[in-house]
């Protein structure tokens, strides 16, 4: 069991003690210091908060803890049900809420949720006020609203139909030119969101081949959750026998594509961007930006286009609060680079197992990281591989020496 604090939202496994997974204590003591924060800071006058989630096997639960949480601290709550991450973001915008709460574990397995904090623009929180949040939710500095201040729930279905609208409406997208085409489209969508809206937007650009894979929205995922190319062999075999000319796969809260081409071959994920904003620049040249993790690929895209492009630290946050900087047209985030796993070499070459401080350093270093303290050898080895790439782990690790010194 875990549960992962951090100014990006509260990520966790669903069950065991308060405080060593994602509780229902700890989702109503996370949620209230949300809406503290939101309540002091707002500019907005609508009293509301939006709230959307991905379809996973806990959703429901969470959804229910949230919105009632929410409504305790005397905010009105539009529920969007079962919405892709952007969509919940616009929605923010569409609804002049003073915030947004997204329950979603992104591609991590079904046994996690999250919750992931929006402010009034339907961004992301920045560092500052995610640690102001934590903050919050550590001194449980929140006070609920008295009977005759509480908040009303409202359900609005309409946002995934009004995001694919948003979607035709764009001028670089030509709906005749698609439909004429007469394309044949696979879709893998884990079994979660995806399976409703990819699909729908799929038909409303003319597409009238659309071959599903994993599309029923029981939130049961069929295969591990994030679009890498181990995941996705069975769209890949079903591409090629169908003969279907690409195929398309979104994570959970279909924030993540991922491509197959013709003949079942992957496209590669970090290239989404880059053939997008090659299509982007022809039309409408400008800025672009991707994070520090990306490769050169959409740096030498943009310059061939004769425009400049800027790299953001990772995070969407990030990457959005530089395209604002720079008027960029296109702009997102790379994939994480995958990397040989963490090893018990590595945790005994970096004294978390076998010396005589061994146990007092990973249980100072899992404090640092959000993770449970008494977290065995073989456990924080597990999650170190899930939540970490290895040389983030590393990073962490060295962190913490030089700090102690």
């Amino acid at each position: 069991m875990a549960l992962i604090k951090s100014i990006s939202g509260i990520r966790g496994t669903i069950g065991a003690k308060a405080g060593d997974g994602l509780t229902p204590i700890d989702i109503v003591k996370f949620t209230a210091a949300y809406a503290e924060f939101i309540k002091k800071t707002t500019t907005r006058t609508s009293n509301t908060i939006v709230v959307g989630r991905d379809a996973r096997l806990s959703g429901k639960m969470v959804l229910d803890i949230v919105t009632g949480t929410l409504i305790g601290m005397g905010f009105h709550v539009v529920n969007i049900g079962l919405a892709s991450t952007p969509t919940t973001e616009i929605a923010v915008t569409k609804e002049h809420a003073c915030g947004g709460l997204i329950l979603t574990a992104s591609h991590n397995p079904l046994q996690w949720n999250a919750l992931k904090l929006l402010n009034e623009r339907g961004e992301f929180l920045s560092d500052a006020e995610g640690k102001e949040v934590l903050r919050i939710a550590e001194e449980e500095s929140f006070t609920f609203a008295e009977v005759g201040d509480l908040g009303h729930l409202y359900t609005n279905d309409t946002y995934n139909r009004r995001h694919i609208d948003m979607v035709l409406n764009l001028d670089l997208v030509d709906r005749d030119a698609i439909a004429k085409a007469n394309f044949t489209v696979a879709v893998d969508a884990v079994n979660s969101v995806g399976g409703i809206v990819i699909p729908q937007l799929l038909h409303a650009l003319g597409v009238k081949n659309v071959i599903e894979l994993n599309c029923d929205a029981t939130g049961k995922f069929a295969h591990t959750p994030e679009p890498i190319p181990e995941n996705l062999t069975d769209i890949a075999a079903l591409v090629k026998e169908s003969g279907a000319d690409v195929g398309f796969v979104v994570d959970p809260d279909v924030d993540r594509l991922a491509i197959v081409k013709d003949g079942g071959e992957m496209f590669g994920e970090e290239y989404t961007l880059v053939s997008i904003a090659d299509y982007v620049l022809g039309y409408t040249a400008g800025p672009t930006v991707s994070n520090l993790s990306s490769s050169r690929a959409l740096r030498d895209v943009t310059e061939r286009h004769g425009c400049k492009y800027s790299a953001a630290a990772v995070g969407e946050v990030n990457v959005t609060t530089e395209m604002k900087r720079t008027g960029a047209v296109i702009g997102g985030e790379a994939p994480e680079k995958h990397e040989d796993p963490l090893t018990r070499t590595d945790l005994m070459e970096l004294g978390l197992i076998g010396g005589e401080n061994s146990a007092e350093r990973r249980r100072e270093l899992q404090k640092r990281l959000g993770l449970p303290e008494l977290l065995s050898a073989k456990l924080l080895l597990e999650m170190g591989n899930r939540m970490f790439s290895r040389s983030g782990f590393i990073e962490a690790v060295r962190k913490m020496d030089e700090e102690q010194k």
